[in-house]
C-alpha cells in the first residue's frame, strides 16, 4: 500500500461521515431527555408521599371540641378567638399607641402652651432654634382672622421673652394696643397724632452707635438724613424720585446742615422752593414739585408732627418701644410718613453691636405693605436678620393678603411674596374656609393640615417649623388676659 492510501484511510478513520454526528447528537439528546423525566417522576413521587404523609398525620390527629374540654380545662380550645369591634378616642388609646406626635422643640425658650397632639409644654424661641440649627433665619409669620388669638401670642413672644435679655420695638402700633404692654413691662409708648405735644424731626442725628469715630458718624448721619428725606418725598408722591429731585433735594439738605446746628424739616423745603445759589432757575424747576410735596408735612394737611424738634428721643436700652400711631390711622400717607421716621430711629440702633437681641413686631402688616418704602425698608430688616440679631414678626389676617400688595408680577408683589419666603416659623391661626386653598398653596401645607385650619379654637394655632408641623394651645395668666384684651370695648366694657 503507497503512502497516499495510508493517509487516506487514516483520515477517514478520524472524520465521520455528517449523517453519523447527527444520529450521535440525537442519542445523546434522547438520553438526556430520559434522565430528566426520570428525576422529574421521582420528585413527583416523593411530593406525593409527603403530602399523603400529612393528610395521614391529620386525619390522625385528636381535636377538641368546640366548646372545649369539660371540668378544669373548659374554654381552652384552639377554635378561632373572635371578639366584638371596639372604638376609642385617642386619649384612651394613647398607651397601645403611644407614638402619635414628635418630642417638641425641647426646653429651651419661651413657654407658648400645649402640644394639643402629644400634651407635653410647647416652647419657642428663635434665636435658639437658630443657634441650634434648626432654623436658618429667625423671621416669624402669624396669619389668623379676627378673634382668633394672633395678638395675644404675640405679645406673649415678646413679653416672655424680656426675663431673657431680649428687647422689643413696635416700629407702628395702628391700634394702640401695644402702648398698655409697653406701660407694664417699664418701657415707653410714643403716641403721635394730631393735637398731640410730640413731634418728630426726622433731620435728627439719632441713636449714636458705640465704637464709631466721628468720620463714620458724620457720614452715617448725612446718609441717613438723605435717605430718611428721599423716601419721606416718596411716600407723600406716591411715586420714586427723578434725578433732577434727588439733586435738588441733596443741595437743598446740604446747605440745610451748613447754615443750621439743628436743621429741620421747613428750613429744607425753604431751600428747595428757593435755592441760595440758583442763577439760571433751573434748581428750582428741578425740585418744586418734590418741595411742594414736602412742604404737606410742614404747613398742610400733615402739619404739626415733623415742623420742630424733636419732642421724643429714642432711648435703645428700654425694654419695650412703641410708635402709637391710633389717633393717625384715617391717614395713610401720615401713618406711613410716621413709620418710615421710625423705621429710621430703629436702624440706628440696630447698628450698635452692643444692642442686644430684638423683637421687632409689625403689627396689622398689610399697612406697611401698602407702601414702597416702607415695604423695601421691611425687606432690608427681614434678610438683615441675622447680621442683626433680630427677630422679625409680623401679623396679618390672611395669607391672601400678601396678593393684594401691588399688581401682578410687579417688584412690590415680588418682595411681599419674600417676605415670607425668609420666615421659616409660620403660625397658622383659624381661617374661613375660602382661604384654605391659598393658605396651604402658600405655605405647601399637606391636605389634614389644610382641613384642621377652619375646625380651630381661640389660641390653637397650626406651627409650621421648616419641616416639622405642630398643634398647640396657647395658654395665658390670668393677669396677662386682663391686660391684652382687645375685645373689652366691642364686649361694651369701657
Amino acid at each position: 500500500m503507497s503512502r497516499d492510501d495510508d493517509e487516506r484511510l487514516h483520515t477517514s478513520v478520524l472524520v465521520a461521515p455528517a449523517s453519523e454526528r447527527r444520529r450521535s447528537r440525537k442519542a445523546r439528546r434522547a438520553a438526556a431527555t430520559a434522565i430528566q423525566a426520570k428525576q422529574n417522576r421521582q420528585h413527583m413521587a416523593a411530593a406525593k408521599a409527603r403530602a399523603e404523609a400529612e393528610r395521614a398525620e391529620r386525619r390522625a390527629r385528636a381535636y377538641l371540641p368546640a366548646s372545649g374540654e369539660p371540668g378544669p380545662a373548659a374554654l381552652r380550645t384552639p377554635g378561632r378567638f373572635r371578639l366584638p369591634r371596639h372604638q376609642d378616642t385617642t386619649a384612651s388609646l394613647a398607651a397601645a399607641y403611644p407614638f402619635l406626635a414628635e418630642g417638641g422643640l425641647g426646653s429651651e425658650g419661651v413657654f407658648i402652651g400645649q402640644d394639643l397632639y402629644s400634651g407635653a409644654s410647647f416652647v419657642y424661641d428663635p434665636w435658639v432654634l437658630y443657634a441650634r440649627g434648626v432654623i436658618t433665619a429667625p423671621n416669624v409669620v402669624v396669619a389668623g382672622i379676627v378673634g382668633s388669638g394672633k395678638s395675644a401670642l404675640a405679645k406673649s413672644l415678646y413679653t416672655r421673652s424680656l426675663p431673657f435679655g431680649r428687647r422689643v420695638y413696635v416700629p407702628g402700633d395702628p391700634k394702640g394696643e401695644h402702648t398698655r404692654v409697653a406701660q407694664a413691662v417699664g418701657g415707653r409708648a410714643i403716641a403721635l397724632g394730631h393735637g398731640l405735644p410730640s413731634r418728630l424731626n426726622p433731620l435728627d442725628e439719632g441713636y449714636r452707635p458705640s465704637g464709631m469715630t466721628d468720620a463714620e458718624w458724620s457720614s452715617t448721619v448725612a446718609s441717613r438724613r438723605r435717605d430718611l428725606i428721599g423716601a419721606l418725598t416718596e411716600t407723600v408722591l406716591t411715586r420714586p424720585l427723578t434725578p433732577l429731585e434727588h439733586t435738588a433735594i441733596d443741595t437743598a439738605l446740604a446747605a440745610t446742615v451748613r447754615e443750621n446746628d439743628t436743621p429741620i424739616l421747613p428750613m429744607v423745603v425753604e431751600h428747595i422752593l428757593n435755592p441760595s445759589d440758583d442763577a439760571d432757575g433751573r434748581l428750582t424747576e428741578d425740585g418744586r414739585i418734590a418741595g411742594h410735596a414736602l412742604r404737606r408735612l410742614v404747613v398742610g394737611d400733615l402739619a404739626g408732627l415733623f415742623d420742630g424738634p424733636s419732642t421724643e428721643m429714642f432711648d435703645p436700652t428700654l425694654p419695650m418701644i412703641s410708635l402709637d400711631l391710633s389717633r393717625v390711622t384715617e391717614n395713610n400717607t401720615l401713618m406711613s410718613v410716621l413709620m418710615t421716621c421710625s423705621s429710621a430711629w430703629m436702624e440706628a440702633a440696630l447698628l450698635d453691636p452692643r444692642g442686644g437681641q430684638r423683637w421687632c413686631v409689625y403689627d396689622e402688616a398689610w399697612r406697611m405693605m401698602s407702601h414702597p418704602p416702607l415695604l423695601r425698608r421691611m425687606d432690608s430688616h427681614w434678610r438683615l436678620a441675622r447680621h442683626y440679631g433680630i427677630a422679625n414678626l409680623m401679623l396679618f389676617h390672611r395669607i391672601s393678603d400678601l396678593e393684594a400688595v401691588g399688581d401682578q408680577g410687579s417688584a412690590m408683589r415680588s418682595i411681599a411674596a419674600s417676605l415670607l419666603a425668609n420666615a421659616e416659623t409660620r403660625v397658622i391661626y383659624r381661617q374661613e374656609a375660602d382661604q384654605l386653598g391659598s393658605t396651604a398653596k402658600a405655605l405647601g401645607l399637606t391636605g389634614t393640615e389644610e382641613s384642621l385650619l377652619p375646625t380651630l379654637s381661640v389660641g390653637q394655632g397650626l406651627w409650621k417649623i421648616a419641616s416639622r408641623s405642630f398643634v398647640t394651645q396657647h395658654q395665658l395668666h390670668p393677669a396677662e388676659m386682663d391686660l391684652w384684651d382687645t375685645s373689652a370695648r366691642a364686649a361694651g366694657k369701657v
